[in-house]
C-alpha cells in the first residue's frame, strides 16, 4: 500500500512539473495603438495619463479657506491650466475628490468636501469642460494630505483634487 501511495505521489509530482512553463527571458514589444506604447518623445508618460496631467497642469489641486467653498483667483488659474490640458485631451475625464480639515463632524466635512469638488466642476464647466466628463467625490476628512492639529495642515486639508480616471 505503501509503495503504491508513494507512486502516485511521484507521478503526481511529475505531472505537475511537466506542465509547468518558463517564463521567457524578454517579452515581445506591444501591439501599436494599445495604449502600453509610450513612444521616445514621451519620455515614458502615457499622453492622457495622470502622469502627464501632472507634468503638464499648474497643479492638481485647489485650496480654501476655513469653512469655504468658493474658487478664488489663484484657483482660478490653476483650473484654467486644467482646463487647457482637459481640452488637448478630450477623451478623457475626472474625478473631483472634494476634501476637509480635521474640524467639524464627518457629515458636515462630506458636505463641505462635496461643495468644494462641485465649485471646481463648475469652473471648468464654465470654461467649456463637458460637465458629464467629471465625477464628483467628497471623502470629507477622511483622507488628509498632511497629519498635525495645526493650521499648516488643515491648510493643505482643505483642498479639491483632480485625478484622472478614465482615457
Amino acid at each position: 500500500m505503501r509503495k503504491t501511495t508513494a507512486m502516485i505521489a511521484a507521478i503526481t509530482m511529475l505531472a505537475v512539473g511537466a506542465c509547468s512553463k518558463k517564463a521567457p527571458d524578454t517579452l515581445p514589444p506591444a501591439p501599436e495603438g494599445t495604449g502600453t506604447d509610450t513612444g521616445p518623445s514621451t519620455g515614458g508618460v502615457v499622453p492622457g495619463s495622470q502622469q502627464d496631467f501632472i507634468a503638464n497642469v499648474s497643479s492638481d489641486r485647489i485650496f480654501f479657506g476655513f469653512d469655504q467653498y468658493n474658487v478664488d483667483a489663484e484657483d482660478q488659474a490653476t483650473l484654467q491650466s486644467q482646463s487647457q490640458w482637459l481640452q488637448r485631451n478630450p477623451a478623457v475625464r475626472v474625478l473631483l475628490e472634494g476634501h476637509a480639515d480635521e474640524r467639524g463632524t464627518r457629515d458636515y466635512n462630506i458636505a463641505l468636501g462635496e461643495r468644494r469638488a462641485n465649485a471646481a466642476k463648475n469652473y471648468l464647466a464654465s470654461l467649456g469642460i463637458d460637465p458629464n466628463r467629471i465625477q464628483v467625490i467628497s471623502y470629507g476628512k477622511e483622507r488628509p494630505a498632511a497629519v498635525g492639529s495645526n493650521e499648516e495642515a488643515w491648510a493643505q486639508n482643505r483642498r479639491a483634487v483632480t485625478v484622472v480616471i478614465e482615457r
